[in-house]
């Protein structure tokens, strides 16, 4: 499969898009960010109302 056939989503926190890899197989419904430091950075994700 190529790269550009993989699925992607778009990271909460730094708003950059990001494509599906082997080890969230499992759980790629629940990834919401690209990368550790964005899942540590998710306090400082600003919410709209």
């Amino acid at each position: 499969m190529k790269k550009a056939d993989l699925p992607q989503k778009i990271c909460l926190v730094c708003n950059h898009p990001f494509t599906w890899r082997k080890k969230w197989e499992k759980n790629w419904s629940e990834v919401k960010y690209c990368s550790k430091r964005c899942a540590s950075n998710r306090h400082s994700l600003k919410h709209k109302s």
